[in-house]
């Protein structure tokens, strides 16, 4: 027996569930279900900090609270197969239902690199299983030396997390020369590698792990440099990869970037099916090249475009591309960073100029809490439009990248941003005489 819905969402990550309740908000009189492949899953970006900095891992648990009040419905099971002439999706559970419009958001998998021994038991890829993740990291606890690889977002995450807990020893493997090195410029990401190895990490950049060493069970890694050292555990933070196996069978296109294909509203080759989140293809807002970037902040965007979308173009034309616009937090430092580095400017060909400012993020500057705060802008030389920005200091960069980030989708000017209006208070931002974006904009023009 098939059961027929209006709109079937597959994945109830934050993409699948911002389309439904979105197209809950659109179309009131439509049945909407969302099928999950799992009971419990986890709000990725929390992952890091089940730890230590949550009493208790089931508090990351991403619910379906806010499925239920918008009335839609949930089921837990897994989609095997799409029948796109038939408009049927057939399930694990041999269950099959007729949909009007699907959505798949059905997200990434960790990659495991192909590193002789990386089958031993030990080693953990990041699953978005709540489960799974609980029972990793009580067995990561009880154990000495533990190697996070990959020197990205979520693996510097790890290693601020985990350096915590007294009495581990804590590596960091990245391959390239610098941690975050694709979204910051130098001068940032040695602020978190100085930040980590005060927490006590080894942080090991330029270097590569050959081999993971033991019986069974992982003892210790071999590097490219030819040292070895101890091993217990062992966690996968180097890449995701699109979730794309079942939009591919059922023949639907890829993008370059290997993400499942879409227009500017979420359509797949399909018209009936969209894609968004980390399943679906990014492009570059600058180049329009595909660009591998997986972002919860981008998902929920590319999802709310989806569920207006579905019968009706209503949001018109807002998927301009992805701009990469990031922000983390490692013991008391904000890192910000949106749209171009300086190095990934220049490697794209743009003439640019850039414009920096340190100050301090309250004033007067003696106030108790304040924080140094260094932003960088980016402009291309000629137009003087924003490119990019990184921002570090204290907890207002968090929405001071926000702000930079709207600039960027706006296509603001740097006389724009010299002469922006802004609200400001002695306990929360810089005084208005010293506004780090103004003065940053400020240096910029007056170089150019």
């Amino acid at each position: 027996m098939t059961e027929k819905v209006d709109i079937l969402v597959i994945g109830a990550g934050p993409a699948g569930i911002v389309s439904a309740v979105t197209a809950r908000k659109y179309y009131a009189d439509k049945q909407i279900l969302v099928m999950k492949s799992i009971e419990n899953g986890v709000i990725p970006c929390g992952i890091p900090y089940m730890f230590v900095s949550l009493k208790d891992p089931d508090e990351n648990k991403l619910g379906n609270d806010a499925l239920k009040k918008n009335n839609i419905d949930v089921v837990v099971d897994e989609a095997v197969k799409i029948k796109r002439d038939e408009k049927i999706v057939e399930t694990k559970n041999n269950k099959k239902y007729y949909y009007e419009k699907l959505i798949l958001a059905i997200g990434s998998l960790p990659v495991v690199p192909p590193i002789p021994g990386i089958d031993k038991q030990g080693v953990y890829p990041i699953f978005k299983d709540m489960n799974y993740l609980n029972d990793s990291i009580e067995r990561i606890k009880k154990t000495k030396n533990i190697v996070i690889l990959g020197g990205g977002f979520i693996g510097i995450e790890f290693a601020d997390e985990i350096s915590k807990i007294k009495g581990l020893n804590v590596y960091l493997v990245e391959m390239l020369p610098h941690l975050l090195e694709n979204s910051f410029d130098p001068e940032f990401s040695q602020m978190v590698e100085e930040k980590l190895k005060t927490k006590g990490v080894t942080v090991l950049t330029n270097t590569r792990i050959e081999e993971l060493l033991g019986n069974e069970k992982i003892e210790k890694i071999r590097l490219s440099n030819g040292k070895e050292l101890p091993a217990d555990s062992v966690i996968l933070g180097v890449a995701s990869a699109p979730n794309t196996q079942l939009a591919t069978e059922a023949g639907l296109d890829l993008g370059k970037g290997k993400g499942i294909w879409v227009d500017e509203y979420m359509r797949t080759v399909d018209p009936d099916i969209f894609a968004v989140g980390d399943c679906a293809g990014k492009r570059d807002f600058y180049t329009r090249r595909d660009v591998a970037v997986m972002l919860a902040s981008t998902a929920t965007a590319e999802a709310r475009i989806a569920g207006a979308n579905l019968y009706k173009l209503k949001v018109i034309r807002e998927n301009k591309g992805t701009i990469a616009i990031y922000s983390t937090y490692l013991d008391g430092l904000v890192l910000g960073s949106a749209g171009l580095t300086e190095n990934s400017a220049k490697k794209e060909g743009f003439e640019i100029v850039t414009g920096i400012f340190n100050g301090v993020d309250k004033h007067p500057a003696t106030l108790p809490g304040a924080s140094k705060i260094k932003i960088k802008l980016i402009f291309s030389k000629q137009s003087r439009i924003l490119l990019g920005g990184q921002v570090s200091g204290g907890i207002s960069c968090g929405e001071m990248i926000n702000l930079i980030g709207i600039a960027i989708q706006k296509g603001m000017l740097s006389v724009e941003l010299e002469t922006l209006q802004m609200a400001t208070h002695p306990c929360l931002t810089s005084a208005p005489t010293v506004y780090p974006i103004v003065l940053a904009a400020q240096n910029a023009f007056n170089k150019a």
